[in-house]
């Protein structure tokens, strides 16, 4: 089990991944997932850094927003979690993860692609958990597709409803609900600079939500309102095998990368919780990019 705490090289802190040939139905499943990914279950240490914050986070049952909900919960916040009715398997590890760190959960199955459950998400999460604070825009839709000729119009308009639409539905009826000081955290992607041939529409999307966060940010800024992204790279999660990648590529999944491998959800948590955070009150409209080393521009 990976130590985040000590100092080491980052190249071995994790295993270079030998993941077998596998596919799974979209969305995915991370008790399906071979090699299990690590979320931060065993490494992950609060430091009361979210204490008595409120925070929304979509597609938290897997991948990196359970992550960001476990390392939320044991930073002091109560997490509401929006998920797909499909990933419920998931969503109730997470939930034992969040009660376990002495927090409330709340779960909220719903498609995002739907502009009146996504504000139903929002309005539920805000009463139950008696106030909103943080809004984690994290859920998405990746499907990989080699010809442009064969991305079908309805491929293209179901990833850009999850992925950026829903972004927007999601930000604009929470604003109203957040004070000042309040953050809202979106998760883009290496796809936004650095797309991969495989990739369009998915990369569009990645691509929008940089603008969206970078123009957002301004407008909220005096509002007291922070709202950054955060970027990440070759993260191994159920979006790879449930058709994200192509086969060839899901084997040899984040070796391209400078430090050699594909990085855990556990280590994306920390950026998100550090933009959560008071700590960094002067970030708005701001990219931070956890790549393994794929730099950003």
């Amino acid at each position: 089990m990976a130590d985040q705490y000590s100092m080491q090289d980052p190249v071995t802190q994790y295993p270079k991944l030998d993941i077998p040939e596998q596919r799974q139905d979209e969305p995915g499943l991370d008790s399906k997932l071979e090699p299990k990914a690590d979320h931060g279950e065993e490494t992950y240490r609060g430091s009361g850094r979210l204490e008595g914050r409120k925070a929304l986070i979509t597609g938290a049952d897997s991948g990196i927003g359970a992550a960001v909900a476990i390392a939320f919960a044991r930073e002091g916040a109560d997490v509401a979690m929006g998920y797909l009715p499909a990933e419920e398997e998931d969503a109730q590890s997470i939930v034992k993860q969040i009660e376990a760190a002495g927090r409330k959960a709340v779960t909220l199955p719903g498609d995002i692609s739907d502009e009146a459950f996504c504000q139903e998400l929002v309005e539920t999460a805000a009463r139950e958990l008696d106030g909103l604070d943080i809004v984690v825009n994290n859920a998405g839709r990746q499907l990989f597709c080699e010809d442009i000729l064969e991305l079908s119009s309805e491929q293209w308009r179901a990833t850009f409803e999850t992925n950026i639409f829903a972004m927007f539905y999601i930000s604009k009826a929470a604003i109203p609900l957040m004070p000042k000081g309040a953050t809202i955290i979106n998760t883009a992607s290496i796809q936004a600079y650095q797309p991969s041939e495989s990739l369009l529409d998915y990369a569009s999307t990645k691509g929008a939500i940089v603008a969206f966060t970078h123009g957002l940010g301004k407008q909220l800024a005096p509002k007291g309102i922070r709202v950054n992204a955060v970027a990440p790279g070759p993260i191994w999660t159920p979006l790879q095998p449930s058709f994200g990648q192509p086969m060839e590529k899901l084997t040899e999944f984040g070796q391209q990368a400078p430090i050699g491998r594909a990085g855990q959800p556990a280590e994306l948590a920390p950026a998100y919780v550090f933009l959560a955070s008071q700590e960094s009150s002067y970030i708005t409209g701001e990219v931070i990019g956890v790549t393994g080393g794929q730099h950003l521009p």
